[in-house]
């Protein structure tokens, strides 16, 4: 399954890249948990959170409790790139549905905050 996890964050990095954001970091791993993407858009940091699905909404499978451990990762990579700290930030997740070719991708821009 992490196969298949890699093959959509990459599709997700090739298609947000497309759209004008800048690559910053992958798979950045903390105690908390990994971040899939960390992206520049303009001067925002966007920590993008992929999700696969066959069946059901990916997107609904970023619970509250995963929602805190990215937001607990994040606050380690803004503290770890004081560069980039000083930017807003916010969270997406890229979403697909569905088997093989019927995969459908859907990107939820500023998908939960936080506190």
């Amino acid at each position: 399954m992490r196969a298949a996890g890699a093959i959509f964050e990459q599709r997700a990095c090739a298609e947000l890249q497309r759209a004008g954001l800048k690559l910053l970091d992958r798979n950045y791993t903390t105690r908390y948990g990994e971040i899939d993407l960390v992206m520049l858009e303009h001067d925002t940091v966007v920590f993008v959170e992929v999700r696969h699905r066959l069946h059901g909404g990916a997107a609904a499978s970023v619970t509250i409790r995963k929602q805190a451990r990215l937001i607990a990762a994040a606050e380690l990579w803004l503290a770890a790139h004081p560069k980039h700290a000083k930017y807003p930030c916010r969270f997406d997740v890229v979403s697909y549905d569905g088997p093989g070719s019927d995969v459908r991708m859907t990107r939820w821009p500023n998908a939960f905050e936080s506190c």
